[in-house]
């Protein structure tokens, strides 16, 4: 029998995880998906369709160029072994030397998560440079009630990446673009063929990225997907800030309360591969293990049959979306950009043959992986 103090202590615990759910599901509804805006904003469907031509077309050079070259300040959580952001900014600069938009470009990068206050330092350093356009992103609050102060003020336009979810508090004054890729979709693909690998049944791990955006919408949409199987259930779920080590030590935990776990759900590169070492370690390469993204490290550890599947983003979509965005605003067109661009993603697993791979990273890192020459 429990003693008193016990009770109590597991009453908290209840409590709390009812607590968090019930936030999670209350940020969820903060965000339209992307099916949910088009429906209530018809018209633009045909820009984004549209726009999206644009993208994957060969550049046009601009026909009217600006008196001053373009100031654009780029601020990004690119320390990290995803080459996301850094892909992300290699294509941004080729399409805007290939469509001869002049242009200065500051970049400043952080580590995801936990440099909340030195991203804050970038955005006044960026911002008394007095740029033209803001390329941000969104996870964790601090940067959100950043963001609104910056839509208030109208200057500089911003563009929020890794972001394809307009808020709901923001719709009267929406950022100039959300650019990215579709998580909640990425997680989905994901999701259907993890499951049908465990035949619908088992326990599995989930190891979210950092309290915020990304887990949200990665994590939880994972986490729905998984509910509506009765016989698969979650044994544990950790935040990880993004951390190998967290990632690691989390999955370590795990393993030895629960070994007869069938998948992990891993919200990042730095996550997935965290728990790929604990499982070497363990010699538990049974276990399924998503990655998400689909970048250079993730497409090696497919090969090597660590990670089991990911979704690959054809990563310099938006790259080169931002910059055509920006080309379209200087041409006083801005009425042809959407305020949604999400890009292309593609389910990956280790059976894929090489070829079907190399024909998509040829796609997806058409640009980055070419070198910029100095201007």
């Amino acid at each position: 029998m429990f003693r008193f103090s016990s009770r109590i202590e597991i009453l908290k615990v209840v409590l709390l995880t009812l607590m968090l759910s019930s936030l999670r599901i209350q940020a969820a509804e903060d965000y339209i998906r992307i099916d949910e805006y088009v429906s209530q904003h018809p018209e633009q469907r045909t820009v984004m369709d549209a726009f999206s031509e644009i993208v994957r077309a060969p550049a046009e050079p601009i026909v009217a160029v600006p008196e001053r070259p373009v100031r654009i300040a780029v601020i990004y959580p690119g320390l990290q072994t995803s080459d996301y952001w850094r892909r992300s900014l290699v294509s941004f600069e080729h399409r805007l030397r290939s469509i001869q938009l002049p242009y200065e470009l500051k970049s400043f990068l952080s580590r995801p998560s936990v440099d909340t206050a030195l991203q804050s330092q970038q955005l006044a350093e960026a911002l008394q440079w007095q740029p033209d356009y803001l390329v941000f992103t969104l996870d964790i609050a601090p940067q959100s009630r950043m963001i609104e102060r910056l839509i208030a003020r109208g200057k500089p336009k911003l563009i929020l990446q890794n972001v394809t979810t307009p808020l709901v508090r923001w719709q009267a004054h929406q950022p100039f673009l959300y650019v990215g890729f579709d998580h909640a979709q990425g997680t989905k693909l994901m999701a259907d063929w993890m499951l049908k690998q465990i035949n619908h049944e088992g326990k599995y791990l989930m190891l979210y990225f950092s309290p915020g955006y990304v887990s949200q919408m990665r994590g939880d949409t994972f986490a729905r997907e998984v509910a509506q199987h009765s016989r698969v259930t979650q044994v544990a779920a950790y935040y990880t800030d993004g951390d190998r080590e967290k990632a690691y030590t989390a999955t370590l935990r795990t393993l030895e309360k629960h070994p007869d776990i069938k998948m992990i759900f891993a919200n990042s590169t730095d996550v997935a591969l965290g728990a790929l070492r604990a499982l070497r370690e363990s010699d538990r390469l049974d276990i399924l293990l998503n990655g998400w993204g689909g970048g250079d490290a993730e497409l090696k550890e497919l090969n090597h049959q660590g990670l089991d599947v990911t979704v690959m983003r054809i990563n310099d979509d938006n790259g080169i979306a931002m910059a055509e965005a920006i080309k379209l605003d200087q041409l006083d067109q801005a009425q042809r950009v959407p305020q949604i661009f999400s890009g292309d993603i593609k389910l990956l697993n280790k059976d894929q043959l090489p070829a079907e791979v190399n024909k998509l990273k040829q796609q997806a890192f058409r640009l980055s992986d070419q070198p910029i020459e100095t201007q």
